[in-house]
């Protein structure tokens, strides 16, 4: 008589077997998940006095130490938020020098005319500031951006609070929002040279599209996240439609519409290289192409670190004016 094999509940791992524990009399639920959770936790092997063997000891102590350096969301300090992120910075800027070490450009790993050596990006910059006219050029390009974003956000503005207000506004519009989510933005810029040629008016027209696509969706969303007890409470109080989609839908969703604006102008600087690839007399995308094909090229990585710095001054600008119009927001994140 062949022998029975055992269940699945007393296949545990080390120690006898054991059924699962019973639910409680008259409770009628589910089984206590605690001893089948101790149980699959593995114990470390014990030495001959019970104690843990100095293998199982080392262990515990190199696990309890990396638990107590990195934790899951975790507070740190300023500081060290300033530490580690500088830790990155500098294994870039070790490596950039290491492949462009060497005094002559046969001795280096890349050549200098890919890719310069960070001093010689360095001493490039005064002639990157007054032959080459960074500011004026600096000036042109932000003036491009700024004109394209107050474009887009005329349009998308409205149009998404009105998507979010009203399903039918919602349902004629989104084949277009869903159309343009997957359209590729480079593939607008033959488009808006067909249409407005190689003038001012292709850039602003190209940077708004490109706005406009990536702020329509965020600004729906945040009306459509306003719950709908807010609604209710003004009806009850007597509010019209005016009145809920002005005060009460675009009142609470204010916060998340001013946080799309300002990603979204953070978007433009992405795109502004590919406003200005043509007629490249002004902008920093000028500067970029025409150091490109003449040189030097250490102008290109220049130019570069110009728009990341302009970028991030423009963003805490952005949330300069965020803590001052919504400071119960910065309070809830306390």
């Amino acid at each position: 008589m062949s022998k029975r094999r055992a269940p699945w509940w007393r296949l545990w791992h080390g120690g006898e077997p054991q059924r699962p524990p019973a639910p409680a009399s008259g409770a009628g639920g589910p089984p206590d998940p605690t001893p089948a959770v101790a149980a699959a936790v593995r114990v470390p092997p014990k030495g001959a006095a019970g104690a843990p063997s100095e293998a199982a000891a080392g262990a515990l102590t190199r696990s309890a130490t990396h638990a107590a350096w990195l934790r899951i969301r975790e507070e740190i300090p300023a500081w060290m938020a300033w530490i580690l992120g500088v830790i990155p910075v500098l294994v870039l800027l070790g490596l950039w020098w290491a492949v462009t070490a060497g005094p002559t450009p046969e001795s280096r790993l890349i050549s200098p005319t890919i890719l310069p050596s960070p001093l010689e990006v360095v001493r490039s910059f005064p002639a990157l500031w007054f032959d080459r006219a960074l500011t004026r050029n600096l000036t042109v390009s932000l003036t491009r951006v700024a004109g394209g974003f107050a474009v887009a956000v005329a349009i998308a503005f409205p149009l998404g609070l009105a998507m979010g207000a009203f399903t039918k506004i919602k349902a004629m519009f989104n084949p277009l929002a869903v159309f343009g989510a997957y359209l590729p933005i480079p593939a607008l810029v033959p488009l808006t040279l067909s249409l407005f040629g190689t003038g001012e008016k292709q850039k602003v027209a190209f940077l708004a599209l490109a706005f406009g696509i990536y702020l329509l969706p965020l600004v729906v969303a945040a009306v459509d996240q306003v719950d709908q007890v807010y609604l209710k409470t003004a009806y009850t109080l007597g509010a019209n439609r005016w009145q809920a989609v002005t005060r009460v839908l675009l009142g609470v969703a204010w916060p998340d519409i001013f946080q799309a604006l300002r990603m979204g102008f953070g978007i433009g600087w992405s795109y502004i290289i590919l406003a200005e690839m043509v007629d490249i007399g002004r902008g920093l995308g000028g500067i970029i192409i025409i150091s490109q094909r003449r040189g030097p090229r250490e102008h290109i990585y220049l130019v570069l670190l110009v728009i990341v710095a302009v970028a991030y001054l423009t963003d805490r600008l952005w949330t300069w004016a965020g803590q001052r119009l919504f400071p119960y927001r910065v309070e809830a994140r306390r």
